[in-house]
């Protein structure tokens, strides 16, 4: 047994030399520390809080060891406006203004012409704002389909 623990003790001490050493070798690794923050662009906050408004924001900012730069829009929906204008008129009881301003759209332009009841022109409504359309299908919406279809017809 006493041959068996001289053995691994000689065979430890070859395999790992460095252990003898360990106390007769010091490293010393040695730093500066500057105590300053990189420069940092901030996008701004864009804070929209009232709900009846149809806008919604956006903000960005990117920066570089030397330049930053930081922005920000708000974007107007103008489908949202179209909306609520067209709820308040028909509030006021004005329906076919209403109507009208609904059919500024070209998906509820063409829904209208679709259902038989065509959208009002300058105050024409039925059959006469059917035909007065029809006589002057440059004054639909320019993304209309139905009329679209008709000028490549023609």
């Amino acid at each position: 047994m006493r041959a068996f623990k001289l053995f691994v003790m000689t065979a430890f001490v070859a395999l790992f030399p460095s252990i003898l050493y360990a106390a007769d070798t010091n490293t010393t690794v040695s730093s500066t520390v500057v105590d300053k923050a990189p420069p940092t662009a901030s996008a701004p906050s864009i804070v929209i809080n009232n709900s009846d408004v149809c806008k919604s924001a956006a903000s960005a900012a990117i920066q570089t060891q030397i330049l930053g730069f930081a922005s920000g829009i708000t974007v107007t929906d103008e489908n949202c406006e179209r909306l609520k204008l067209a709820r308040s008129m028909y509030g006021m009881g004005m329906k076919v203004a209403a109507v009208s301003m609904l059919c500024q759209d070209a998906r509820a332009f063409d829904a209208m012409w679709m259902a038989g009841t065509p959208c009002p022109y300058k105050g024409a409504i039925g059959d006469d704002a059917k035909k007065s359309w029809e006589e002057n299908p440059e004054d639909a919406p320019a993304d209309s389909k139905v009329f679209k279809k008709k000028e490549s017809q023609g």
